[in-house]
């Protein structure tokens, strides 16, 4: 009986012997294992450091970013989140470019026939937002916003059936609020306005072919719009 409970002791420690070696085995595979693991690369904030620059974003590239947008969302709100979202896969450099291309826009777009045609469709209800209302129409796409530069009529297309003021004071800054939150820094200090200078600061004086108090005079710059929606 002793020899039969010695032989079941010995077993019984070399299990025990077994069980710990291959513990250590296994506990030092998943060391090797999780060692070979690549931890993500982090952003350095700190070292973003690049001259302020004047360089736009190349105009396709904006464009193909409004174009997802608008393919992507059925409200504005909806439309400014996912552009800030897109606009934060960007680099930073990137992100200073689309502002710029957008203030290029906006300074092309700020014309008298224009400013007339937003007049118009709200009825003289955006006297004071010619500024986000043109930043309402670069959010519509390329082709909204060219073919309304041709023809200010073509907005008849884009808007609805009763006067409205359209505006979107968002859209101008989202590429600003994006670089802040990837870098926790303000995009101005990025811009190089020495450079740069179609900005609002400079926009040129407008000599108006059109009088809030002659309407036949803005008749005359957007005929299909005033037909439709003046209606004082």
């Amino acid at each position: 009986m002793r020899h039969h409970y010695f032989f079941l002791s010995f077993s019984l420690l070399l299990s025990g012997i077994n069980y710990g070696q291959n513990t250590k085995v296994n506990q030092n595979e998943l060391l090797t294992s999780t060692d070979s693991i690549e931890a993500a690369p982090r952003i350095n904030l700190d070292s973003i450091h690049f001259a302020p620059s004047s360089e736009m974003l190349d105009e396709e590239s904006y464009w193909k970013i409004i174009e997802n947008s608008l393919k992507e969302t059925t409200t504005q709100e909806d439309q400014e989140l996912f552009l800030a979202s897109a606009l934060e896969k960007l680099s930073p450099k990137e992100m200073i470019g689309f502002r710029l291309r957008t203030d290029k826009l906006m300074f092309d777009s700020y014309t008298s026939n224009l400013w007339c045609a937003n007049y118009i469709i709200s009825n003289g209800a955006a006297d004071d937002g010619f500024d986000y209302f043109r930043c309402w129409l670069i959010s519509r796409g390329k082709d909204a916003y060219y073919k309304t530069q041709e023809n200010p009529d073509y907005l008849v297309n884009l808007v609805g059936n009763e006067p409205h003021a359209y505006d979107f004071e968002g859209f101008w800054y989202v590429a600003n609020n994006a670089f802040k939150n990837l870098t926790n820094k303000e995009a101005e200090a990025y811009i190089d306005y020495e450079k740069f200078k179609t900005t609002d600061e400079n926009y040129p004086i407008l000599e108006f072919n059109w009088n809030v108090d002659d309407p036949k005079t803005m008749e005359k710059v957007c005929p299909v719009l005033f037909k439709k929606f003046w209606k004082k």
